[in-house]
């Protein structure tokens, strides 16, 4: 096992190696002898052998999509969530009704969404219900648009059945769209994903324009239906093109290579793309659907292509175009690496010339596989009207749904309203053996072969789809009809300067806090120790092998996670060489002594794994962003360090014994340490109690004076880091922006170094809107413009929406609470006493509120750290510490309860706490180690986790030790006589 997962770990790892050693042949080729590196020459590199096996028969594309990624933070980029109303798809739904009670209902149902995790629908429903108790939303909603779904007889709650798939569609709508546009975009490794009802994240690494990307998120989709030229109509054109660019070639004036002219630049509007700069616009061309299907036109137009293209190829000799352009399906089209050269020849104005005014160029949206694992997609002249308008819009659709056709083939059907259903049979009456193509943002989804006049506005489209590409193409077609605008609720900007910063800070702090770990297990436990390390070092590189394997990014919370995890590992190694230390005492052979040792340690090192994992997946499935990728790392890392700790360490272990015949576990140091520990815990219970009372009183009442210190993520607003040439007084900067942000909420502090400031705003909070990012930011540079000799700049920014806030805090309770439920039910199951289940969840609530009570005296005077998304993830990890720590100790107590049935409990707890100390410090001293050093070289970002885990880790050793155990043994009735003598159960150091 452990040869098999290291080979897919290596196999999977290399694909980042091999990726980087061709990005290095793309930089070198592109290098010139002044040590300057062409982009342009660079990006023409890697596109030539973007499809080119480099790799084990892999193609680079299917590297770097199996490489490991860096996150934003690492890399810098843009991170956005798009939310898409649900309050507009209702309303469009209603027909725009403006009666007032549906109107009022609409209103009152977005003021509860502020405080609840229902979905708006129901939250309306409701709304609804108050406002007019027997009304009847049938009423409302039964009209042209939702005929055959909506009558005047449907019920409150059938209605809203319908609005639900509505809203979802729109969703699943809104994402696709948005995929296509992300794809086009040419972002190496974007990633978009759903995240919960109605909202979808974005990340686009190394994105440069954030204008741009927000402007291509936000902007409303764009259905067209066009008429199509036939190849047989522009193939004379495209002869004369071919003519023209051999002659350019010849004269030395083109270059081939990139498409582009060698002595004068080529500028102009382009036909084929909104915007020159968008290089790589490749994407596959649905199936050929046709109206009706006829196969005979169907070959017809490939017949038509066919000869057009010929006549193209004999004419050209062979020439540039017709090495460029190859006979597809339905017409012609281009391997996907030379769309970005045709782009840029048909964006030469003499080439445009040489074209009728009323043609222009699309590509389809979809890619064809053909031979050699090349990806051919295919190229559609479009015929424009008088005015340059598309002769049919989406806005006519009324409903466009997948069916399917009498022979069982999936089909799509879809009905305009009346004024669609005239010009669509004017459209489809002029274009009888034609394709009309159905474009969506300028790419072509599909282009039926018309078979005849459609009216009455009903019409089917068939074709070879599956069932999937038939609902693609539906709900890209309902696209128009449905207005489902999208607003960005969350954002963050990050700067490859910080990036870079945090690439530097994550691997001192890795290999710093790997270090320290390392010295001391060697220090501590001799070879044993050293065995251990070499655990440990498989563990690391198992945790990246399986972020890689996953295709996760590596975020600098993720490194963080190792970091935690490298801590949190050691707790195995420790309970298995203590209990190999406890054994040995008892005069066993060494053979024994691994057996006993490995054995007994396994069902404690199971429970404390298992209830830190399940922290981790809460932690996962309600968190976002940053936190997300931490709770991966950290899930990866209790897996892997299970693993590595409990099978590969007994590996090592096995093999120096049967090389050595013995082994040792312990130093001249660690062999009397801890050895004649007596404390009584339960003496102390009560000022234990008294102690942590006080200090969660006092927090709370700094709260109270104070007030917590969100952070963005829990308030909303704006939030931006500023580099000045100099350092700059926070207050300073802080009253000169007063007045430019309306006396509204801000707070400015240094953030890292001291030229650094990270300036938080609430102003506009509530207002998501583009203009509104816009006002603020003009604000702030307005307000800084009395430093301008210092040149500040700004480094990063985020963005977070009132809503977005609210339900952060509430997934954030959320996520804290079923920590706890779920810890208590699974302790009471393991151990078979509510008393355990409540002592450790009552000692983890402890912790929780300890970390947020510190973290308030600490702003009481002045030392000021965020409560955000970051500072959760650290709660929560705290709780997975912690109930492991715990459980060690209960694990202990159950087994001497078994051991000795008749003794008192209070006469067992002691020598539990006792004989489990050395593990309970040394696994603590190693975790607290290691987040000091993420707290000094981790960098700004991480110091509020890092301060939030030194507190967790001293709470958490301390609750175990005086809140959790005398919890059990203050609630359990025992009734036993105490015994004459407990000393089976004596320390045995």
């Amino acid at each position: 096992m452990t040869i098999i997962v290291s080979a897919l770990c290596l196999y999977y790892l290399s694909f980042s190696f091999i990726a980087r050693s061709v990005q290095n042949r793309a930089e070198l080729y592109a290098t010139d002898a002044q040590g300057n590196v062409d982009l342009i020459r660079k990006q023409a590199y890697l596109d030539s052998v973007w499809k080119e096996p480099v790799f084990l028969g892999l193609t680079y594309q299917e590297v770097k999509e199996n490489e490991l990624g860096l996150g934003l933070d690492l890399k810098g980029g843009m991170h956005v969530v798009l939310e898409v109303s649900p309050v507009e798809i209702i309303k469009a739904l209603s027909g725009n009704s403006k009666d007032p009670n549906f109107l009022r209902a609409l209103e009152r149902a977005q003021e509860m969404q502020a405080n609840s995790q229902e979905r708006f629908t129901t939250l309306f429903l409701e709304a609804y219900n108050e406002v007019e108790p027997d009304g009847r939303l049938s009423r409302i909603f039964s009209n042209t648009a939702n005929r055959g779904r909506i009558s005047y007889e449907s019920t409150n709650e059938e209605v809203i059945e319908v609005i639900n798939q509505e809203v979802d569609d729109a969703v699943d709508r809104s994402f696709n769209i948005l995929r296509t546009r992300i794809d086009r975009f040419g972002v190496t490794q974007p990633n978009i994903q759903r995240q919960g009802a109605g909202r979808i994240q974005i990340e686009l690494p190394g994105v440069d324009n954030p204008d741009r990307v927000r402007n291509l998120l936000q902007g409303m989709a764009n259905l067209e239906f066009w008429e199509v030229w036939s190849p047989q109509e522009f193939g004379p054109y495209f002869v004369q093109l071919g003519q023209y660019l051999d002659e350019q070639q010849k004269a030395g004036k083109l270059n081939i290579a990139t498409g582009a002219p060698t002595t004068t630049d080529a500028t102009g509007d382009v036909s084929i793309v909104e915007e020159a700069e968008q290089d790589v616009l490749a994407q596959a061309a649905a199936n050929d659907t046709i109206v009706s299907d006829s196969a005979a036109i169907a070959a017809a137009t490939v017949d038509t292509a066919a000869t057009a293209l010929d006549s193209l190829a004999n004419n050209t000799q062979g020439g540039v175009l017709a090495s460029l352009f190859t006979q597809m399906p339905g017409g012609i089209g281009a391997n996907v690496r030379d769309t970005a050269k045709i782009n840029d020849i048909f964006s030469r104005p003499e080439v445009r010339a040489m074209f009728p005014s009323n043609m222009k160029f699309l590509w389809a949206v979809k890619p064809i596989q053909g031979d050699a694992g090349q990806e051919y997609v295919e190229f559609y002249a479009i015929k424009k009207g008088r005015d340059g308008r598309a002769p049919l819009t989406g806005d006519v659709i009324n409903d466009a749904r997948q069916d399917f056709d009498q022979t069982g083939r999936p089909e799509i059907t879809m009905t305009m309203n009346p004024t669609g259903a005239k010009q669509w049979a004017r459209l489809t009456g002029n274009n009888v053996g034609r394709q009309v193509a159905i474009v969506l943002d300028d790419y072509v989804y599909s282009a039926p072969v018309v078979q005849g006049e459609i009216t009455g506005g009903n019409s089917s489209i068939s074709g070879n789809f599956t069932i999937e590409e038939a609902q693609d193409l539906a709900n890209i077609l309902k696209a128009g009809k449905m207005p489902a605008p999208t607003r960005i609720v969350e954002e963050a900007i990050v700067g490859p300067s910080l990036g870079q910063e945090a690439i530097n800070q994550g691997l001192i702090s890795t290999l710093a806090g790997f270090a320290i770990v390392v010295i001391f297990m060697i220090a501590y436990y001799s070879r044993g120790g050293f065995i251990a390390d070499l655990a440990l070092l498989f563990n690391v590189f198992f945790i990246l092998g399986v972020l890689a394997q996953f295709g996760a990014a590596l975020t600098l919370p993720g490194i963080a996670g190792i970091v935690l995890t490298l801590g949190m590992a050691v707790d195995a190694n420790v309970l298995i060489f203590e209990r190999m230390r406890e054994e040995s005492l008892k005069g066993l052979s060494m053979r024994e002594v691994i057996n006993a040792g490995y054995d007994k340690a396994f069902s404690t090192i199971l429970d404390a794994n298992v209830t830190t994992f399940l922290v981790g997946f809460i932690l996962y499935f309600f968190g976002s962003g940053p936190v997300k990728g931490f709770a991966i790392t950290l899930m990866i890392g209790i897996v892997t360090s299970f693993f590595t700790s409990v099978f590969i360490s007994r590996l090592f272990v096995e093999n120096a014994f049967k090389r050595g015949g013995k082994l040792s576990f312990s130093t001249l140091l660690s062999g009397k340490m801890f050895r004649n520990v007596k404390f009584d815990v339960m003496k102390y219970r009560k000022p234990a109690y008294a102690l942590s009372l006080a200090i969660l009183a006092f927090g709370f009442a700094a709260m109270f004076i104070k007030g917590p210190n969100l952070g963005v993520d829990f308030k909303g607003g704006r939030s931006y880091v500023v580099e000045f040439d100099q350092a700059v007084p926070a207050s300073e900067v802080r009253a000169a922006l007063t007045d430019d942000f309306q006396e509204a909420g801000t707070e400015v502090k240094t953030f890292g170094a001291s030229n650094r400031l990270k300036i938080t705003t609430s102003w506009l909070a509530d207002n998501e809107a583009i203009e509104a990012d816009e006002q603020v930011k003009a604000a702030l540079l307005s307000g800084l413009e009395e430093y301008g000799d210092l040149n500040p700049e700004i480094l990063s920014s985020s963005k977070v929406g009132a809503t977005v806030a609210d339900d952060i805090q509430n997934t954030a309770l959320i996520a804290i609470l079923l920590s706890l439920v779920g810890i208590f039910l699974y302790v009471m199951l393991r151990f078979r006493k509510w008393q355990f289940s409540l002592g450790g969840v009552v000692a983890l609530l402890h912790d929780a509120l300890m970390i947020i009570a510190v973290f308030s005296i600490l702003n009481l005077f002045g030392i000021s750290y965020e409560m955000d998304q970051v500072f959760i993830a650290a709660v929560l990890t705290i709780i997975g510490f912690s109930i492991n720590d715990t459980v060690v100790i209960f694990d202990r107590v159950r087994e001497y309860m078994n051991d000795n049935p008749r003794s008192h409990i209070r006469d067992i707890v002691n020598p539990a706490l006792i004989s489990t100390f050395s593990r309970t410090v040394i696994t603590s001293l190693t975790l607290f180690l290691v987040v000091v050093i993420l707290f000094f070289f981790g960098g700004e970002v991480l110091r509020g986790f890092s301060l939030a885990m030194i507190i967790g880790v001293i709470a958490g050793t301390y609750s175990s030790l005086f809140i959790a155990t005398p919890i059990v043994v203050d609630t359990v009735k025992d009734k036993k006589e105490p015994i004459a003598s407990t000393a089976k159960v004596q320390q045995t150091h």
